[in-house]
């Protein structure tokens, strides 16, 4: 008897720890299940993280509407190069900075989108006045003077206007690096101040050969 009561002991004490068990994965189960699907997140925590992900100031603002406007015109400049320009590292230069700001433009509309801002329209072949306020920004006579010159003139006259182009482009994302609040409009501006820079020096070695 004593022995049948020994393993009647010990059988209910093994139901009893898997029972717990059990229970205790279970609880482990609805809490993971919490955790992947944000059930029971506290919403006010989760809208908080949502905007100081969006968070931006009104430099953010500025500083991707302008430098929108202000790749725009660059690139206009840089599609002259194709027919008009006579050296291949000037077309290989223009060719490059298409490639680098397009993907730029793409980007900050699409932060000013976000933001419930509105996208500066394309101004493309229109007249540059209206940007002049803008550091390094061409005037209409200065598009058409680069309109109307070809082969090595061109090549001179488009160096030279994008180092002032590039030097603007600088000073707008210096100002944003230090005033913006926005993370990834910071990197940009940091980002074109060191790939902006590297080109002027570039488009200074071509003026040496010109």
């Amino acid at each position: 008897m004593i022995k049948n009561r020994s393993v009647l002991r010990r059988a209910a004490l093994v139901a009893a720890t898997v029972t717990a068990a059990v229970g205790l994965a279970a609880c482990g189960s609805d809490g993971m299940s919490g955790m992947d699907h944000g059930a029971g997140a506290d919403p006010s925590v989760s809208a908080s993280a949502s905007a100081s992900a969006r968070a931006h100031n009104a430099a953010d603002v500025d500083f991707a509407k302008e430098m929108i406007t202000h790749h725009r015109q660059a690139i206009e400049m840089a599609d002259l190069a194709a027919t008009r320009a006579s050296s291949t590292d000037v077309k290989a230069l223009a060719e490059k900075i298409k490639s680098a700001q397009d993907p730029e433009i793409n980007t900050m509309s699409g932060w000013l989108t976000s933001w419930g801002e509105g996208v500066p329209a394309d101004m493309t072949g229109m007249s540059h006045d209206m940007s002049a306020g803008m550091p390094g920004m061409m005037s209409a006579d200065d598009m058409a003077e680069l309109d109307r010159a070809k082969g090595a003139e061109f090549d001179t006259t488009f160096l030279e206007m994008m180092v002032d182009h590039h030097q603007g482009a600088i000073e707008m994302a210096t100002t944003e690096k230090s005033k913006g609040q926005y993370g990834p409009a910071t990197e940009l501006a940091a980002s074109v101040i060191t790939a902006q820079s590297a080109e002027i020096k570039q488009m200074h070695d071509l003026l040496g050969k010109s």
